[in-house]
């Protein structure tokens, strides 16, 4: 199981979950593994069985998600797992999917095969996060990067933030960028700094979506972000050079920060990265819709009042969120900080994949309230038959 785990995280799939496989005949030996690309390729189990051939028969597989059950733009892999005479099937999580989930298990007990499931269950949910917060609340995953001076402020009373931290932490929020399947920021952070939004690594395959949240003010027509089709998400219609414009319900100041997010998840963009600016990140903390944090703190003192990260009023402690550091380390000169916000009534403690390969622990958040409805539509339609 953990050989498919590994194989699971080598990709990005989303909106599809990342699934790995390994087949492994009666003699012991791994005759055939597998991992799922994305959207409209090959599902794992059925890469793995193809690569097992003959010495499927009488094999077991071992699979992170639970195999699903019914025709989507492949075909289900249920029924082929059952062609392919493998005796018993162990399978890492059962799909919260509602339309997988238990009828990919049920369809292979009801034909003889021996099934195990939750087995290492938290790992294989950790592969991706994203998606199973997805199947279980609607909402994208939401990751909160910032970038701050020593003293607390992530631009100057100007509005200068080039550069807080240093190259070697600038590198490492591009890893952390290629992670995600969307770059969300304000449009006053597009005034401001006139980002292209991308990643800069070598060897990137797919650019995140970039995503503008718009306020009350105008947006920059000469900005170089339309020169990648954002998504603009706005109250009210608006005229822009490129991309799409998705209408969402809101107050005079910006777009609801649930029904944005609902928005960008049934769109396919389940790992969302929030980059600010302050205004938005803090209607989005307040919202509830942070569930992990990295912070990158500069060997740097501004010395006075700058822009603190998140924006809003922190009128008493009772209104402080208590939050679970995971990680501090050294990034050149800087100091990197990684937390997640742990919520009530969560059931099942989940962990993640860093980009370092080193395993984090997270729980789980709850769904925040609903969203008022939105216009709806999609670049990419999410689904495990996908």
């Amino acid at each position: 199981m953990r050989r498919a785990i590994e194989l699971a995280a080598q990709h990005r799939t989303h909106p599809n979950p990342r699934v790995g496989a390994v087949v492994v005949a009666a003699s012991g030996e791994v005759v055939g593994e597998g991992a799922h690309h994305g959207v409209g390729q090959s599902h794992a189990e059925v890469l793995a069985l193809e690569q097992a051939g003959d010495l499927a028969r009488g094999s077991t597989l071992y699979v992170t998600l639970e195999p699903c059950n019914h025709l989507g733009r492949t075909p289900p892999c249920a029924p082929a797992i059952v062609e392919a005479g493998v005796a018993r099937v162990v399978v890492g999580v059962i799909d919260p999917d509602p339309g997988v989930s238990g009828s990919g298990v049920s369809r292979l007990r009801d034909a003889g095969v021996e099934v195990e499931v939750d087995v290492l269950g938290d790992e294989a949910e950790a592969v991706d996060p994203a998606y199973f917060r997805h199947r279980r609340t609607g909402l994208p995953f939401v990751t909160l990067k910032m970038a701050m001076t020593l003293d607390g402020s992530v631009a100057a009373s100007d509005l200068s933030s080039k550069w807080i931290t240093s190259e070697p932490a600038r590198s490492d929020a591009h890893v952390l960028r290629s992670a995600s399947d969307a770059l969300v920021v304000g449009a006053g952070t597009v005034r401001s700094d006139d980002p292209l939004l991308t990643v800069r690594l070598e060897a990137v395959e797919e650019q995140p979506v970039p995503v503008i949240v718009a306020g009350r003010q105008s947006l920059p027509l000469e900005s170089r972000i339309w020169e990648r089709s954002p998504i603009v998400i706005s109250t009210r219609p608006l005229g822009v050079p490129s991309g799409e414009v998705v209408v969402v319900p809101g107050d005079e100041e910006r777009p609801d920060p649930n029904g944005t997010a609902r928005a960008l998840a049934e769109r396919g963009l389940l790992d969302v990265l929030l980059e600010g600016g302050p205004n938005l990140a803090g209607s989005w903390w307040r919202a509830g819709l942070v569930g992990r944090g990295v912070l990158y703190v500069a060997a740097l003192v501004g010395g006075g009042r700058g822009l603190a990260p998140l924006e809003g009023d922190f009128a008493t402690m009772a209104e402080s969120q208590p939050v679970n550091i995971d990680d501090v380390r050294m990034v050149g000169p800087d100091m990197r900080i990684e937390f997640h916000v742990p919520h009530n009534g969560v059931s099942r403690e989940s962990r993640f994949l860093h980009s370092d390969g080193e395993e984090r622990r997270i729980l789980r958040p709850d769904e925040p309230p609903s969203p008022t409805s939105h216009r709806s539509g999609g670049r990419r339609q999410a689904g495990r038959g996908a």
